[in-house]
């Protein structure tokens, strides 16, 4: 089964880094997904910009308002993303613990998807 795996952190936090620190948490990143790829379990990866560059499309009303902003009710933020192939939750689990391990801070939500289209159409 297909798992996402959603990054919150601090993005106060994160952005605080020195280029040092971040480097060595993406080399980090980098050994544990390119374990995830030899074993051909690993999808698409994504690094998301930073909330500032965020736009909102509220849709609960008419007309849809768009905000610049994520205006997220939480501290911590949706900083990137896996998609990654498990046999069921508990090594989605093992593999979201091995990230962690490599990423301090945070949280990830782990949920599985029901539907994953790489190329666009339906």
């Amino acid at each position: 089964m297909l798992y996402a795996i959603l990054c919150y952190h601090s993005e106060d936090a994160v952005g605080a880094w020195t280029k040092q620190e971040d480097d060595a948490v993406m080399e980090r990143l980098a050994a544990v997904q390119g374990r995830l790829a030899a074993q051909g379990r690993l999808g698409p990866v994504a690094r998301l910009m930073p909330t500032t560059a965020a736009t909102t499309l509220r849709k609960d009303r008419e007309p849809p308002l768009v905000l610049d902003g994520p205006f997220a009710e939480t501290k911590e933020q949706l900083l990137g993303f896996y998609l990654v192939e498990c046999r069921d939750l508990e090594q989605a689990l093992e593999t979201a613990r091995e990230l962690g391990a490599a990423n301090p801070g945070g949280s990830y939500e782990i949920r599985p998807v029901s539907l994953f289209n790489p190329g666009g159409g339906p």
